[in-house]
């Protein structure tokens, strides 16, 4: 029997490159699924590499719509994810995600996988605005609805990544530095390990989720969480670390220090704001999506024992 193929763009970022290799490692679905990943540049390091675990390696770019179509053509399956830090611009993205999905439609894909999120906008009733890059995705997400494509909406959680020597640093005594409350619902996810976990089971699942949301996260953890599971992972290191609810105005000026515009700034600020205004996922539980998980999520735990930030001054 042929494989049903599955195209996966952003294959050699978190998400994309997730999903390749989780869908290749499983003896199961790597023999159900010939799996193409695309990227901008063939040639480079990442993108041999994925070929070497057994996927077909294809040029596209989703700046050039024409280039979406041709690696469509035959297409079983797709997971389409952007990037809105590359040009911190919604419109970009929605152009993007948009063109990914009228592709998907002229060339009959039967499971379109569209990396989305909820529109915080009309989520909190108008009271966080510029989360622009929740906004963008949804707004992809209704125009996949209204075209009648056979999806699925795959939401990330708050990647663990986002912590280890950001929030978290040795500069600060490895004391967690938030704009929200010490009990805020966060939904960690590790992306680089845990997203094709998810999308496989997606992929797996389909006809009972079509239509559906499926929410990646491991668990809701609140600060003061991250906190004392980092102390018990690195008790001398950390003894003592903190949490440390920052002002908006002070959170603000830390991205500014680094250059990043003010609009920049008021989005993550708000973006933060979103575990205590309305959640990050509306306060939806995640147990119907781990439902459709088959491998064991990475936990807080896990992600920093093998952390290089923490790693590197582990004592």
């Amino acid at each position: 029997m042929a494989k049903q193929t599955i195209v996966v763009f952003g294959a050699t970022g978190k998400q994309g490159g997730s999903v390749v290799k989780t869908i290749l490692a499983d003896p199961k679905t790597a023999a159900k699924y010939h799996v193409k990943a695309v990227t901008r540049d063939t040639t480079k390091e990442a993108a041999q590499k994925l070929k070497e675990l057994g996927a077909e390696v294809v040029s596209a770019d989703l700046n050039a719509p024409e280039t979406i179509a041709p690696v469509l053509k035959g297409a079983y399956g797709v997971f389409a994810v952007t990037n809105f830090l590359e040009k911190m611009d919604a419109a970009p993205e929605i152009t993007q995600g948009k063109a990914v999905a009228d592709a998907a439609k002229a060339e009959g894909v039967q499971h379109l996988v569209w990396s989305s999120l909820l529109n915080v906008t009309k989520l909190t009733n108008g009271k966080l605005t510029n989360v622009h890059h929740f906004d963008s995705k949804a707004t992809v997400e209704e125009y996949i609805r209204e075209l009648g494509i056979p999806a699925t909406f795959f939401l990330a959680g708050y990647f663990m990544s986002n912590l280890p020597g950001m929030a978290i640093s040795e500069q600060t005594g490895w004391t967690l530095n938030l704009p929200t409350t010490k009990d805020a619902p966060i939904p960690l996810f590790d992306a680089e390990d845990d997203t094709g976990k998810f999308v496989k089971g997606i992929f797996e699942n389909r006809d009972k989720l079509l239509g559906q949301r499926v929410l990646g996260a491991t668990a809701y953890y609140t600060p003061t969480r991250i906190v004392e599971e980092l102390k018990e992972v690195y008790p001398k290191t950390s003894a003592s670390a903190a949490y440390n609810q920052l002002p908006g105005d002070v959170y603000k000026g830390i991205l500014g220090s680094f250059g990043l515009p003010e609009s920049f700034q008021q989005e993550m600020l708000e973006n933060h704001q979103l575990f205590d205004v309305a959640g990050y996922f509306g306060g939806e539980k995640l147990d119907a999506s781990h439902a459709i998980v088959d491998e064991p999520l990475t936990t807080w735990k896990e992600y920093i024992g093998k952390s290089p930030v923490f790693t590197a001054v582990a004592n």
